[in-house]
């Protein structure tokens, strides 16, 4: 009995002991895994107040290195990138530093264009990231006639960027501007969106995201024809390739025989919704987009529709402005449903008076099928360079603009007739 008693005994203490070392164990692991917490809790901190800081510094950098008007800048290097695109290295010509940029925006050049009778202004985005201080990058594509309309010229900037420019030429730019750009004291998950030349900003933004060395998740999708269209596609594999938070789609809406799925693209469609839907785990991103007219047409409000709040949704139209355009004013109709007098829009510089029918997009369209010049830029609202005062009437904005005229203008270039107008053109 004794015997079984002190066996019993030894049984209890030992299952203590074993007790208390596990317990002490799982105390410590509780410890080491509060203590990881933390760590990471206080890691994170660090990189917030790192970047804040960095914020304030890019702030303060822009405040004392940016100029006003245009700035003399020498075309360091021009590099074909395929698919018709050039990029365009530029420096500053009196050698002072750069002031930084924020990923997404844009520079606005001055072009002395043979055959035209005044410079030309045109705004084309960077390319690159703002982490090179020694220069600014554009890319830009040689624009072809349109393909049913051969007989129209060719795209007047972009081929004197492809055709004329050289290397060691001068060129005038405006600082860097734009309201369409990434955050990046944010760490919210993002969806970047490039169609064709519509992947200029968003490479900015990926650039900026992978050299920052920033952990938010990426999905960077990017839709044209073929191959033959793929442009930086080496350069898009490596950062997908070295950073695991950068998920890279390409998608080919037309690919060629040679093409090979998984390897040159991971899709053969366009780029939609239905596809955001079939690859994202969720639609709670931050999106960011740039594109020709049907993906930009489509996409925004299909990423409405599908629940994403407008203020996640970030895009910037190029050319004619084409995203959430209102419909164009046309004359109002008298009691019996007849339509009335066209609308008069009357340019006083010009001396016409033309009659609005509500078929033009725009008062710029307008003004240019009426042979009345006024000076654009990008032509969606941003840059401001076709501000025109008004001298009498009103105009409704088809687009909002990126940054309100001044009381008594307007952007023509997103701008139509409320009634009788009167333009200083």
């Amino acid at each position: 009995m004794d015997a079984l008693v002190n066996i019993a005994a030894i049984a209890f203490l030992l299952s203590l002991t074993a007790y208390a070392v596990a317990l002490g164990i799982g105390n410590l692991r509780a410890a080491r895994l509060n203590a990881r917490t933390a760590e990471a809790e206080c890691d994170l901190l660090r990189q917030r107040i790192e970047q804040l800081m960095d914020h304030r510094r890019v702030e303060r950098s822009k405040a004392e290195l940016s100029w006003n008007g245009f700035r003399k800048f020498e075309v360091m290097r021009k590099t074909p990138e395929g698919g018709g695109i050039c990029s365009f290295y530029l420096s500053p010509h009196d050698k002072k530093p750069l002031p930084p940029f924020v990923p997404g925006q844009y520079l606005t050049f001055q072009l002395n264009i043979p055959g035209q009778r005044k410079p030309v202004i045109r705004c084309y985005s960077l390319s690159d990231s703002p982490n090179h201080p020694g220069y600014y990058r554009v890319s830009i594509k040689a624009v072809p006639p349109p393909r049913d309309k051969p007989d129209v010229p060719p795209g007047l900037s972009s081929n004197f960027f492809h055709d004329q420019i050289r290397e060691g030429d001068i060129l005038d730019v405006k600082a860097a501007g734009g309201h369409f750009y990434l955050d990046m004291t944010k760490h919210a998950p993002v969806v970047l969106i490039g169609g064709g030349i519509g992947l200029t900003p968003v490479l900015s933004m990926l650039n900026a995201i992978c050299e920052s060395g920033s952990k938010r998740e990426t999905w960077f999708f990017y839709g044209v024809r073929s191959s033959k269209d793929h442009v930086m596609k080496e350069h898009l594999e490596a950062l997908a390739r070295e950073h695991e938070n950068v998920h890279l789609q390409v998608c080919y809406s037309n690919p060629l025989d040679e093409d090979v799925e998984g390897d040159d693209y991971q899709h053969a469609e366009r780029v939609s919704v239905e596809l955001f839907k079939r690859v994202l785990p969720s639609s709670n991103y931050e999106y960011y987009l740039c594109g020709p007219p049907p993906l930009m047409n489509t996409i925004v409000p299909d990423i409405e529709a599908w629940g994403v709040p407008k203020k996640n949704i970030h895009f910037e139209a190029f050319g004619p402005a084409t995203v959430k355009k209102a419909a164009p004013a046309k004359p109002p109709e008298d009691k019996a449903g007849e339509a009335a007098a066209a609308i008069e829009v009357t340019f006083a510089k010009s001396g016409k008076t033309c009659a609005w029918d509500g078929s033009s997009d725009s008062l710029l369209d307008f003004a240019e099928e009426n042979d009345v010049t006024i000076d654009y830029g990008c032509r969606a609202g941003n840059c401001g360079t076709c501000i025109t005062a008004i001298r009498d009437g009103g105009v409704d904005y088809v687009v909002e603009p990126g940054a309100a005229p001044e009381a008594g203008s307007c952007l023509t270039c997103i701008s139509v007739p409320k009634g009788k107008l009167t333009l200083d053109a």
